[in-house]
This record gives C-alpha cells, structure tokens and sequence, in this order.
C-alpha cells in the first residue's frame, strides 16, 4: 500500500502535465495510441526477460515499454507533421498492431491473461519495488522537463507559426512533448492501465480549464487534480474490492461533472472586468468627443 500511495502521488502529479500540453496542440488521444504501441513494448520486455531467465519474468516489461512508446509517439509526431490524409489510416494501423502484437507476444512469452489485464487496466497494488524506482525517475523527468521547459513548450503547443518565425526549434520541441507524453503513458501503466492511461492525463486538465485563466494555473490546477483523484481512488479501493485504475478514472470524471455543474454559479464576471488580466492591452482607443463624430466637409468639384 506504501508502495501503490508513492506511484499513485507521482503519476497523479505527473500525467496532467503532460495533457496540458497535448490538450494545447488538440492531440488528447495522443495518449491513447501510445498506449496501445506500448503494449507490445511490454510484451517484447517479458519475452526477453524469459529467454533471459530473469526473475521475475515480466522484469523487463517497464524498459520494453519505455522504448517502444518513444518510438511510436515520434512516429506519431512525424506523421501529424505532414498532416497527409494517409496519415490516419497509417497511425489507426499502428495502433491497432501494437496492441494485437502486445497479446500475441505476451502469449509466446508464456504470460497468462491476468498479467495482460494488469497492464491494460492498471493493478497498482502490485506495484513492485523496482516499478517504484521506474516511476520516480520518469516522473522525475517528466516534471523537470515540463516545469521547466513549459514557457517553450507552450509556444508551440499554442502556434507552431509563430514559434518558428521567433526562431524556436519547432521540430525539436514538437519532439520533447511526444516524448514526455511516451514516458508518461509508460509510468501511469501500472496504476490505471494502457487503456486509460490517456484519461488521467486529460479528464484533469479539463476540469483545471473551468476556473484557470493562464496555461501555469491551468498546470498547476490539473496535477493538484490528478493528485487527488488518485489518492482518494486508491484510499477507495483499499476498502473495497474494485478496479483502482477504473476507480480513478471514474473519479476524474465525477469531479468533471460537479466542476461544470457550478462554475456558473461561481464563475459570473462582474461587469467591467478584464477577461484576460494576464495579458497587457495592445491597442488604446481614445475617447471619442463629438468632433470626431461630426462629418467630414465635402470636397469640392475638381480635386
């Protein structure tokens, strides 16, 4: 239970992050297709690790996973970025690949289909001690890199244009975020499974979306979000025999609701506030007097 409480904390706070970014660029299921190449990644992990004669045998599933979903979110990146029409169907074919590879390879590496479940829909109570150390260090990653880069990393997500007309590494961020959004799939697999790893990272940053006015506060709401979901799913499953990755999920989505149900209650402007008082006036129109209003003389014939 220690153990699942560290791993729920650090992908609560972590996933979010990272949906921030791919919510920006309009790319929500993005998560969603790398957990589905991340699947085979795990299976190519427990197979090496049988033939290895590691102990256990599925100990190579994280790092199998880990590579893979890099691999298939800087595929995915390179195919959005010529934006072809052949392009989903190209990406749909991955996808639906990944995930029938990732069952077929499981089977020839012996595993049974609990240990498939396990990894599909999360089983955080089985976290290991070297699934903890795994989760520390790409959270690690995942929130130095998104925290610190998040100024950069919000350029692009919100004008590819622009950012490349400033000068910005488009190409080189653009690949940043797919794989920040890899890692995270892969740290969130054991806590609410590749099949909803993509929920946890965005269900939160719609709900920071109802009250934050700025990208930080939209961030920084969502991870408190994903935080406490995931605590309060795991405290719940603790006592009562049900899916905790289903469990924090479902969670996610009630907070959703309740947070849409009131925010018009809470949220009325007072008349004459700024909308956006993070942002500076660009333009100061001049009071208008009734000079400016009378018309102009007309012209005279010939000129």
């Amino acid at each position: 239970m220690q153990r699942a409480l560290i791993a729920a904390v650090l992908v609560g706070a972590a996933a979010p992050v990272v949906g921030t970014f791919l919510v920006q660029r309009r790319l929500a299921l993005m998560g969603d297709g790398i957990g589905h190449v991340a699947l085979t990644g795990v299976a190519v992990g427990w197979l090496v690790g049988s033939w290895a004669a590691a102990s256990p045998a599925d100990a190579l599933a994280v790092p199998g996973a880990v590579v893979a979903a890099v691999i298939g979110s800087v595929v995915i990146e390179l195919v959005r970025e010529r934006g072809r029409t052949s392009g989903d169907l190209a990406l749909a074919i991955m996808f639906y690949g990944g995930i029938a590879g990732g069952v077929l390879l499981i089977k020839v590496a012996g595993g049974t289909n609990a240990n498939l479940m396990s990894y599909l829909f999360g089983s955080i109570a089985t976290v290991t001690t070297a699934d903890l150390w795994w989760t520390v260090a790409l959270a690690a990653l995942v929130l130095g890199v998104g925290v610190g880069l998040r100024w950069v990393l919000f350029a692009v997500s919100h004008d590819e244009e622009f950012a490349r007309a400033s000068g910005l590494p488009v190409r080189l961020v653009s690949m940043v975020v797919a794989t920040l959004a890899a890692l995270t799939v892969t740290i969130a697999m054991r806590v609410v499974g590749l099949l909803l790893v993509s929920a946890l990272m965005i269900v939160p940053v719609a709900v920071a979306q109802l009250y934050a006015r700025s990208f930080g506060r939209t961030m920084a709401v969502a991870s408190a979000v994903g935080v406490a979901v995931s605590v309060v799913g795991l405290t719940v499953t603790y006592w009562n025999d049900v899916p905790p990755g289903a469990t924090i999920v479902v969670l996610a989505i009630a907070v959703y609701a309740v947070g849409a149900a009131v925010r018009p209650l809470v949220h009325r402007r007072a008349p004459g506030e700024d909308p956006h008082p993070d942002m500076s006036d660009d333009v100061l129109v001049p009071a208008t007097t009734a000079e400016d209003c009378a018309p102009a003389p007309a012209t005279p014939p010939g000129r």
